[in-house]
């Protein structure tokens, strides 16, 4: 299994791209800004896109891939998420007036979009890997991925801010090699962390002391302009853990 970084950035500007990450060639975890990268044919092969919440910079790009290559696949995308996302969705962005609503087109038998309820906590086998969804706490329904296959497991926060179940479900997955958690302002910012349920690198320090298991660490969803200061705030706390900022064009190898 492979996994590789289309965008991870908490904004746009530059080089960044919001977040997205494409699970060998048929899955995306969330559809921001980095999809639009993607080449026609790779987008031709996305059978499968997990939803972690309903945020635009994590959403984004969903319509554009359906709209761009319904018309040349010979079945539907699905949409994976928890039934209050997918209800955003078709309340929102898939309602005739945002964008059409591709679920429906060209017809309702024959469509070029599909939506699946996923609760969270449930998970999804795909050939042989397997996508479990962990609820997490941010400011709307959101929850975290469980990525595993036969060579380990990968976990993705998703935007939160301090949570409970995500870390008892990762001290329970003993194959776990990597670990992408969210870190999105400053220090001096963690009253509006609080507000908008991110983290911040004190926050994040607190968090992941309830990890018990030890695998490597990636920090995504840096606020552009602010990553290196991040950074060097999260190694103040956890000097001797060291995690790394997420680059775009990463691939983790399971």
């Amino acid at each position: 299994m492979q996994i590789r970084v289309l965008g991870c950035s908490g904004g746009i500007g530059g080089d960044a791209r919001t977040t997205s990450f494409l699970v060998d060639q048929d899955i995306l975890i969330d559809a921001g800004t980095g999809v639009g990268d993607l080449t026609t044919t790779e987008l031709e092969g996305i059978d499968h896109v997990f939803l972690t919440h309903a945020h635009l910079d994590h959403t984004g790009s969903l319509p554009l891939l359906v709209d761009s290559v319904g018309p040349s696949r010979d079945r539907p995308v699905t949409v994976h998420a928890q039934p209050d996302t997918l209800d955003v969705l078709r309340k929102h962005i898939f309602n005739w007036q945002i964008w059409p609503d591709f679920s429906e087109i060209p017809d309702t038998k024959n469509p070029f979009l599909t939506f699946s309820a996923m609760s969270p906590g449930a998970g999804v086998t795909l050939g042989d890997r397997y996508i479990q969804s962990i609820p997490v706490n941010h400011t709307v329904p959101a929850v975290a991925y469980l990525v595993s296959g036969e060579n380990g497991s990968f976990a993705f926060s998703g935007d939160t801010t301090v949570t409970e179940t995500l870390w008892d479900v990762l001290n329970q997955c003993a194959d776990l090699r990597y670990l992408v958690v969210e870190t999105t302002f400053l220090d001096i910012e963690r009253e509006l962390s609080e507000l908008s349920r991110h983290l911040c690198p004190s926050l994040l320090a607190g968090e992941l002391k309830k990890l018990t298991v030890n695998p490597e660490i990636f920090i995504t969803h840096l606020m552009p302009g602010c990553e290196q200061q991040i950074m060097q705030e999260i190694y103040q706390h956890i000097g001797s853990t060291r995690p790394l900022p997420l680059k775009r064009g990463h691939v983790f190898k399971l």
